[in-house]
């Protein structure tokens, strides 16, 4: 598995993302889809990476700055033939690392409430994340769970 910083600029990618956003539409009531589109993820204060098996992409993931002190990690997916493989905790990794080299002290982030995302808390759980209240511009609501990892 190779992980590297992507621009966003291959089909490659901009498919699986836009299936990224229509399945948290799916997953998350009306106005509670956090997810960054392209153009968000390209803003100058997110950095993007892919995970590719050759030229296979295995997945994604962002990270977004807040502050010089805390990041927030954005948009992780893996592909679904690649559940399972690992996928998911080598991208966060790569995230975490680059918080470290960021100097940033905290990394937190936001995610949904249902049975569908609780793979995705006990991988955060996993990686010492622990759940929080809201930060940054996030309200507290029913269907946001808020975590957090103090670097």
């Amino acid at each position: 598995m190779r992980i590297k910083r992507d621009d966003l600029s291959s089909q490659a990618v901009v498919e699986p993302l836009r299936e990224h956003l229509e399945d948290a539409a799916r997953q998350s009531p009306p106005g509670n889809v956090h997810a960054l589109d392209i153009s968000g993820l390209r803003a100058a204060d997110v950095t993007f990476w892919t995970a590719w098996d050759e030229t296979e992409l295995l997945g994604f993931g962002a990270l977004k700055e807040l502050n010089l002190a805390h990041g927030e990690v954005k948009s992780m997916r893996t592909a679904a033939a690649h559940l399972g493989k690992g996928v998911a905790s080598a991208i966060l990794a790569q995230l975490i690392n680059e918080a470290w080299t960021r100097r940033y002290t905290r990394i937190s982030l936001e995610t949904g409430s249902g049975k569908a995302f609780e793979p995705a808390h006990r991988l955060y759980e996993k990686f010492g994340f622990r759940f929080c209240g809201p930060f940054a511009h996030y309200k507290e609501d029913s269907f946001s769970r808020f975590m957090t990892l103090e670097l």
